[in-house]
């Protein structure tokens, strides 16, 4: 079985859409705080856009635990 944690963070663009990103293997330790520095600055240093334009705001952000096993076909 494998164990997944996803760092999914959700920011607003200029469009008024939401626009999601995916850190795999978000570390064990990490910090709302943390989170929220990280994701200030991707919004301050405006360096991504998508089909909804410039991200300009924080929604949120949350971890994503996933387990996976593999079954035998027979």
């Amino acid at each position: 079985m494998a164990a997944q944690r996803i760092l999914e963070m959700d920011f607003s663009t200029e469009l008024g859409k939401t626009q999601c990103m995916r850190v795999y293997e978000a570390r064990t330790d990490l910090t709302g705080a943390e989170v929220n520095t990280a994701m200030a600055n991707v919004v301050s240093k405006n360096i991504f856009s998508g089909n909804g334009g410039q991200i300009t705001g924080v929604i949120g952000a949350r971890i994503v635990s996933t387990d996976t096993t593999d079954l035998t076909l027979s």
